[in-house]
């Protein structure tokens, strides 16, 4: 067997201090990250309405931040294996700048959308490179340490997101851009605190950039999410422009299997990853966690604001109760796992909660209480709270160091690609619904209305009382149906949990059979 050198300096372990100092640049860096799709989730009514969109324009001004997200975030993790990890995500920062800028001075929907695509690019570096980082710094046993902060910025971000962008929407003189102007000065802290606490071993190592396996994975994920987002839009499921994308998708993706299997030196995702059952099972249970949490959450504001007649400031402080359950069983398991060890049962508990909360908010309608809603939100936050970071967890302890950008960005990428294709599909199928329902009631009040209409995102407050109480209706009763729509995803992920096998948590940050190489 021939010894390969050290691919990275020996470092002693960090200190808690020393984790603490690095770990806050990426706190904000991940703030950051999400501050970028919360803050606008309450001001995307109000921007449609403005912009002239329609509901297809509303679904695609979330798509097109999942769908860059989605086709970058491998790329990001490999280059993560292979680049200075904290000039990576130094750059992820100033993307996302370049995007809201873009974003801020938007003249109508295609621009706005264009400029969230690049915010996508900027964002999809931030959620693979930070969980890549920090499984540079600390054990899989250690990481459940830490993974409270993480779920408090999840948290923060999550919750202050909305309310933020509200109370911009709500005051005078302010309005909808600057919501994207917002996240500006967090990026630009983050930039500066990671330059001064964040010093990483060096990689020394050849380096092979997978040019043509990156280029087929983003166009051919790209395709099919196109073809997603504008099935039953612009065109028929059924139609020969479906038969098109999906035949160029699909093409591009076999051939990305086959560059990657057989072409590159260093394949973007290293295919024999998913020899490991765990990387496998997890991958599949991502996809599916992502279709039915990104899907079904993203049209709650939309909820809130359109069927209940909240403003964007009281939307925003409906999710506290979701963020609320999701803080609580972050922290909590984290604590837990750390001290144990031991991580299937809160993974697995945490999938059956995201099912219950799923079947529980597949009930609401224009008239169901908030309180209740509030709490079947707060059961979904601790599903996903004892989730999302174990999901991770477990990939990475199975991996090893060398291929840790590539493992932890494969989850990211595949929780993206299925929310991505969770927000399209369940978008559809809520415009659809929503256009049908509002075309039969106001035919009951004799009000003919053309499908365009009947799809538009409506103001509100224009609205006289008969009208709005239709719109109210017909999207109550959409946003439940959608709900219902993603309980099976959330039941094959918890199947896929229950398959994966439990290995303990390591102690060390390599594992043991690179240690023995090194030494």
């Amino acid at each position: 067997m021939t010894v390969t050198p050290k691919p990275y300096d020996e470092a002693p372990p960090m200190t808690h201090r020393e984790v603490l100092e690095a770990l806050s640049g990426l706190l904000i860096a991940m703030f950051v990250a999400i501050l970028s799709s919360t803050v606008v989730s309450n001001a995307l009514p109000r921007i449609v309405s403005d912009l002239d969109g329609s509901e297809s324009g509303y679904t695609w001004v979330v798509v097109a931040t999942l769908l860059t997200m989605t086709a970058s975030t491998p790329v990001w993790g490999k280059l993560a294996d292979l680049f200075n990890k904290k000039v990576l995500v130094q750059s992820a920062l100033v993307i996302y700048v370049v995007g809201s800028l873009f974003a801020a001075v938007s003249p109508n929907m295609g621009t706005l959308i264009a400029s969230r695509a690049v915010q996508g690019l900027g964002v999809g570096g931030l959620t693979a490179l930070v969980q890549v980082v920090i499984a540079t710094m600390v054990s899989p046993r250690e990481r459940g340490r830490y993974s409270g902060y993480l779920g408090a910025v999840f948290a923060l971000g999550t919750v202050t997101g909305p309310l933020i962008g509200g109370l911009i929407v709500d005051t005078p003189g302010l309005g909808w851009r600057w919501c994207f102007y917002v996240g500006i000065p967090f990026a630009a802290l983050a930039f500066v605190v990671l330059q001064r606490t964040l010093h990483l071993p060096t990689v020394r190592r050849e380096v092979h950039i997978d040019y043509l396996g990156a280029t087929l994975i983003a166009c051919g994920v790209s395709v099919l999410l196109i073809w997603v987002s504008l099935a039953g839009h612009q065109f028929a499921w059924l139609s020969g422009t479906t038969a098109v994308l999906v035949a160029v998708g699909v093409g591009l993706l076999v051939a990305a299997v086959y560059v990657e299997a057989k072409v590159a030196r260093e394949p973007i995702i290293p295919l024999h990853l998913f020899a490991d059952r765990t990387i496998s099972l997890a991958t599949v249970a991502s996809v599916m966690v992502g279709i039915a949490m990104f899907g079904s959450t993203v049209y709650l504001s939309q909820y809130f604001q359109i069927s209940r007649g909240m403003t964007p400031t009281n939307a925003g402080l409906m999710s506290i109760a979701m963020v609320g359950g999701l803080v609580v069983s972050s922290v909590v398991t984290g604590r837990i796992i750390a001290t144990t060890g031991l991580w299937k049962r809160y993974l697995v508990a945490g999938m059956v909660a995201v099912v219950i909360g799923l079947i529980l908010l597949a009930t609401i309608d224009e008239s169901t209480n908030l309180v209740v809603v509030g709490l079947y939100m707060a059961v979904l936050g601790l599903g996903l709270g004892a989730t999302m970071q174990n999901l991770v967890l477990a990939v990475q302890n199975n991996a090893a160091q060398r291929d840790m950008g590539a493992t932890s960005s494969v989850v990211a990428f595949f929780r993206s690609m299925g929310g991505s294709v969770g927000v399209s599909v369940l978008g559809a199928i809520l415009a659809h619904q929503v256009s049908e329902d509002v075309t039969h009631g106001l035919a009951k009040l004799g009000i003919a209305v053309d499908e365009s209409g009947s799809r538009a995102v409506p103001d509100m407050r224009e609205l006289p009382p008969p009208v709005r109480a239709v719109f109210e209706a017909a999207f109550g009763d959409a946003t439940g149906h959608i709900f219902l729509v993603a309980v099976p995803f959330a039941v094959i992920a918890l199947v896929c949990v229950l398959l994966i096998r439990e290995v303990p948590l390591r102690t060390t940050i390599h594992r043991d059979d690179e240690v023995e190489v090194a030494a």
